[in-house]
């Protein structure tokens, strides 16, 4: 598998174009998985794990990787399915969400595909695993299922939503309490943390699911108000979202006269060195790497009572 991530500058070029490329895999049985090649670091063969006291029961142990001690999840468990017995021939994908490294267990990784956002649709409703995708779409004819990791790692160590006292007690949105913070996000778990980081800030909220939601929506608020500006504050979108991406959404936004004028932050568990590239080519006001509640409440403040060009 050394092979299967290289070439990871080429993938900068897909950026604006609502475009994205996707890891392919297998837990237990046939059904295929996905997940953005820009979260992984790195795929190996699952190496010799040590179990530690009091870990999460889905925390199969930790492994020691080229000097870094890394806790590795059965993907498996953790969407109710059953234990990856067979470790030798398993394998581990590395992976940076939320500015933490983990190791995902799965049972078999197969390549990587090429598709567009457009093609990655909300998945289906239901009970079961269900609830644990993000998003699903179809790759020969079979459907491919896209989990919400972030779901996943919030179940195995919740995170702290709310802004410090101290953040709190400094943060002023005089002169903008007409205005609406609008968020966009795809992930269910995320869109709640950070709509509770961001109460701080005592203003009206607007959600949407994804970047086509978000867009259609914007564009009522401007047909309504004139300008978007004259009623949306700021916009904090993901990037990875179904139909259309945070990349391509701020792109449409700043290319759209009535729109163009809104600050967009672009709030995201990718991380990497390509990020600010991206984040400039597309126009984005600001990047935030989830999820820190102060860093992205001061982003949001500061953008609100920035004038808009």
């Amino acid at each position: 598998m050394s092979g299967i991530l290289d070439s990871v500058n080429q993938r900068t070029q897909l950026v604006g174009q609502n475009r994205l490329e996707l890891l392919l895999f297998r837990l237990n049985g046939r059904q295929r998985f996905g997940i953005n090649v820009f979260k992984v670091r790195e795929v190996l063969q699952c190496p010799p794990l040590t179990a530690m006291p009091k870990l999460n029961p889905l925390v199969r142990g930790v492994a020691h990787i080229r000097g870094q001690t890394i806790s590795v999840i059965d993907l498996s468990m953790a969407t109710r399915g059953k234990k990856i017995e067979d470790l030798k021939n398993a394998f581990i994908v590395i992976a940076e969400y939320n500015r933490s490294v983990q190791g995902f267990l799965v049972g078999a990784v197969e390549r990587i595909i090429n598709t567009n956002w457009d093609a990655i649709m909300p998945p289906p409703q239901g009970t079961g695993r269900a609830s644990y995708l993000t998003a699903v779409t179809e790759v020969e004819n079979e459907l491919i299922e896209i989990l919400d990791v972030e779901k996943i790692l919030n179940e195995i160590s919740p995170l702290n939503a709310e802004v410090s006292n101290d953040v709190a007690d400094s943060l002023t949105t005089e002169g903008q309490e007409n205005k609406i913070i609008f968020i966009a996000d795809d992930s269910a778990v995320a869109r709640n943390q950070v709509k509770k980081a961001l109460t701080a800030l005592g203003l009206e909220m607007e959600l949407a699911k994804n970047g086509l939601e978000a867009l259609n929506r914007l564009k009522e608020i401007a047909e309504e108000y004139g300008d978007v500006t004259n009623r949306v504050g700021v916009l904090v979108s993901d990037i990875e979202m179904p139909e259309m991406d945070g990349y391509t959404l701020t792109a449409e936004i700043k290319n759209t006269p009535e729109l163009q004028k809104l600050h967009v932050v672009l709030h995201t568990s990718l991380s990497g060195v390509f990020n600010q590239a991206m984040v400039q080519k597309v126009g984005a006001d600001d990047f935030i790497a989830k999820f820190h509640p102060d860093e992205l409440a001061t982003a949001v403040q500061k953008w609100l009572m920035t004038e808009c060009e």
